[in-house]
């Protein structure tokens, strides 16, 4: 008992410097997930006894990293659906289907390609590695675009893609970090089980949404009692995301799916204003402590990344993420005219990753031989991805007369 009050204690600590930051972000009208990991950066480099001991749990722990997949995730996914209306995700349905589905594809080929051949990474590791690098996270790319007023299009596309490919990258995670090298040594019927495995995940994951959807939606119907019906929502996010995952289906995109049936249709038959606005109030408060966490830890871990010994290896990391991003936007996205250039540039610059990728590289088992490299590469790729990206995007939008 001991033990989980001084567990809490620390978590305490670094949720009240995280809340800090937060605040003080919004006073300076400055993106909270960029200050945060930066806030981190310099708590992991300085030895402040105070914190010592949370840091060192939070980076180290075991249990704290299976919380945040199995916690955090569902949280994350649920909110932005619930955000998105699909009439928005309708309009621009050609630019999100290409980005997300035929993007998230290539973009994990060529990165996990050049990791193999370039980085030198084993197998397994280097399309993990791409697996991870090809989930974008639009958390502080929207809170810039919000204070600059970017069009609604841009939002819909940037955030539209994240759902859908966070869903294809964690499948592609699973069969990279765990079949793949069996995959390989069985040649061509490989291939065929590799396609099956992911079309289970994939097909399995929406059917699961899709019914726990439907099911919640219609259960709202009777009930106009908003405390209650925030507690459906939470049973409908948790739920769909575990039970996915108990029949081998994925949780993410049975997340994603049964919170867009929920928002959309169970908001149309189920919810009064008064009740759609209490739900999304509740997840905003949610989303913001589990972001506020993950962010944080970001900077944390750069005690336990040996930076001065890899330098060149983070570097060729992070080249080889920006091309295989541009190569895989510029292909999935080259037949729609709807897309100006300007356009497709700051949808390339604003490809940041960040907390999934972060959240599934701690998911790994300790005994994947590899780790320790995939953490290094992606905590490296995040950090430039949202402090060089994220605090360049302000000026380069303004340059291309998008604000």
């Amino acid at each position: 008992m001991h033990g989980f009050h001084d567990v809490f204690i620390q978590i305490l600590i670094l949720l009240a410097i995280s809340i800090t930051v937060i605040a003080i972000a919004k006073l300076l009208k400055e993106p909270d997930s960029i200050a945060l990991v930066l806030v981190g950066l310099v708590l992991g480099l300085t030895e402040l006894p105070v914190i010592e001991e949370a840091e060192r749990y939070i980076t180290q722990s075991e249990v704290f990293q299976a919380t945040i997949i199995s916690l955090f995730l569902p949280i994350l996914l649920g909110d932005a659906t619930l955000k998105l209306p699909f009439h928005h995700l309708f309009s621009e349905k050609k630019t999100v289907m290409g980005l997300a589905f035929m993007g998230t594809f290539i973009s994990a080929i060529c990165i996990g390609t050049a990791s193999y051949f370039f980085l030198d990474l084993p197998l397994a590791v280097a399309f993990t590695f791409a697996a991870l690098m090809s989930a974008t996270d639009p958390i502080s790319v929207l809170s810039i675009f919000k204070s600059l007023g970017v069009p609604q299009k841009m939002s819909t596309i940037m955030e539209g893609e994240s759902l859908f490919n966070d869903g294809i990258a964690v499948v592609l995670f699973k069969i990279a970090s765990i079949y793949l090298l069996t995959y390989i040594e069985m040649g061509w019927s490989g291939l065929g089980s590799g396609v099956f495995m992911f079309l289970k995940f994939a097909i399995g994951g929406a059917l699961v949404g899709l019914a726990f959807g439907f099911f919640f939606s219609q259960i709202i119907r009777f009930f106009d009692d908003y405390p209650l019906e925030v507690a459906f929502s939470a049973l409908l996010f948790f739920g769909s995301y575990f039970i996915a995952e108990h029949f081998h289906t994925s949780g993410v995109i049975a997340v994603v799916v049964a919170g867009f049936v929920f928002g959309d249709y169970g908001a149309k038959v189920g919810m009064s204003k008064q009740t759609k606005t209490n739900i999304n109030t509740f997840w905003d408060s949610i989303t913001l402590l589990a972001n506020a966490l993950i962010f944080l830890m970001v900077g944390l871990e750069i005690r336990n990344i040996n930076l001065s010994e890899n330098w060149a290896y983070i570097a060729g990391a992070i080249v080889i993420v920006l091309i295989g991003r541009t190569i895989a936007l510029y292909i999935s996205t080259g037949w729609i005219k709807e897309l100006n250039a300007k356009e497709r540039l700051l949808i390339n610059w604003g490809g940041l990753r960040g907390s999934l990728s972060v959240a599934l590289a701690l998911s790994l088992p300790m005994d994947f031989s590899g780790r320790d490299q995939v953490l290094l590469l992606t905590f490296s790729v995040v950090l430039f991805s949202l402090i060089v990206q994220g605090l360049t995007l302000k000026p380069l939008i303004k340059k291309l007369g998008l604000a």
